[in-house]
């Protein structure tokens, strides 16, 4: 009986484990999934649909104007990825900003410097369909031309950041 009831506490434990990293950091994504879809509305009125960048590599990076780690982020952003890339008609990058109105988004922009793209997401609607809605941010999301996703960051790690910016070098060049 001993042995069973250690064998049973043994599945269970490595179930748990699996779960936890079946979807890590509050995710409710992984790599390999076709991204949700969404449409949002951006400040000045236009709305995007992700499934119309369907064809392109798309990073997605859920933000607020709060999130000190999203202010340290966001130059990178701006500067390796956005100021390499925003030419390219096979690449897409969007700032999600969570439960803040348009004024907060613009103070933010003018604040950070960033010149990409920041849509709304008033009720955290689209951060939900991605992630535990009472999860932190920053986090960005790499979706690939086929729509499917390719990486998940969560918070800002330089060594992890490089790599996002060499795999979508990478989607880039294919």
């Amino acid at each position: 009986m001993k042995k069973l009831l250690i064998a049973f506490c043994s599945l269970f434990f490595t179930l748990g484990l699996f779960a936890q990293n079946a979807y890590p950091d509050q995710y409710k994504v992984k790599v390999g999934d076709t991204a949700p879809d969404f449409e949002m509305s951006l400040p000045s009125g236009k709305t995007v649909k992700l499934s119309s960048l369907r064809g392109k590599v798309v990073m997605l990076q859920f933000t607020a104007s709060w999130c000190g780690v999203c202010r340290k982020e966001m130059p990178y952003i701006e500067k390796q990825i956005w100021q390499k890339h925003k030419e390219n008609p096979n690449f897409a990058l969007y700032g999600i900003d969570r439960e803040e109105p348009a004024e907060t988004i613009a103070k933010f922009v003018k604040a950070t410097g960033v010149t990409y793209p920041i849509g709304l997401d008033p009720k955290a609607d689209i951060f939900g369909l991605y992630a535990e809605k009472n999860a932190g941010i920053t986090r960005n999301i790499i979706i690939g031309k086929d729509g499917k996703i390719v990486k998940l960051t969560r918070l800002f790690n330089m060594e992890e950041f490089n790599e996002m910016v060499t795999l979508i070098d990478s989607l880039l060049e294919k």
